[in-house]
């Protein structure tokens, strides 16, 4: 049992040196998505102010012009830091906050799954309908589009917009938070060595 448990130690210490291959495995994920987010609020700024700011059709939040601002400069420049793991923990807290912000404003009422799938067990009623939809709009394209070219590229479904993409961002998040950028592997580790040093 002994020889076991040096085994085990000895595989962990030679983990220490890799370490840093998952929190830049979660930066080099979440850095596109969250740019490409933000650059796409940036890009469409005022219809993303009429959106954040109408009650009726939109999400009916104050201040729309603020709120759009700091969620698309969040996102932009938040990713770009995650890229280089450079103040990683700090910009982490506003982009968790960005993403419940977005599950609970955009995503909360639709449930958890992002892509309808009615044989899910997390599938709810909007799920469930989603199913007719989809089978309504296969039978048209199948008798008056060109089904097989359309499908070529893979299956069509139907969007859910569940909360399921934006907690699973903030949970990348949070370890991120707790992990730091990654030894060896963020502009975080060599800064901190160096002023650790002195």
């Amino acid at each position: 049992m002994s020889i076991m448990v040096r085994l085990y130690e000895k595989g962990l210490s030679a983990l220490r040196h890799i370490e840093g291959l998952a929190p830049l495995t979660l930066r080099l994920y979440l850095a596109p998505v969250l740019m490409q987010a933000g650059y796409n609020k940036l890009a469409h700024f005022d219809d993303t102010v009429a959106w954040f700011g109408n009650a009726q059709w939109g999400l009916g939040l104050p201040m729309p012009e603020l709120m759009v601002s700091l969620a698309a400069g969040t996102e932009f420049v938040g990713a770009i830091l995650l890229l280089l793991g450079l103040a990683t923990r700090i910009v982490a807290i506003p982009m968790m906050f960005t993403m419940l912000v977005a599950a609970m404003t955009v995503h909360w009422q639709k449930g958890w799954l992002a892509i309808a799938d009615g044989s899910s067990w997390l599938a709810n009623d909007n799920v469930l309908e989603a199913g007719e939809k989809l089978a309504a709009a296969k039978s048209i394209l199948q008798q008056h589009g060109n089904y097989e070219w359309l499908t070529s590229s893979g299956n069509f479904v139907i969007l859910n917009n569940g909360i399921e993409f934006a907690i699973t961002y903030f949970v990348m998040l949070l370890a991120l938070l707790m992990m730091g950028g990654g030894r060896y592997t963020s502009v975080d580790y060599y800064v901190f060595r160096r002023f650790m040093s002195k």
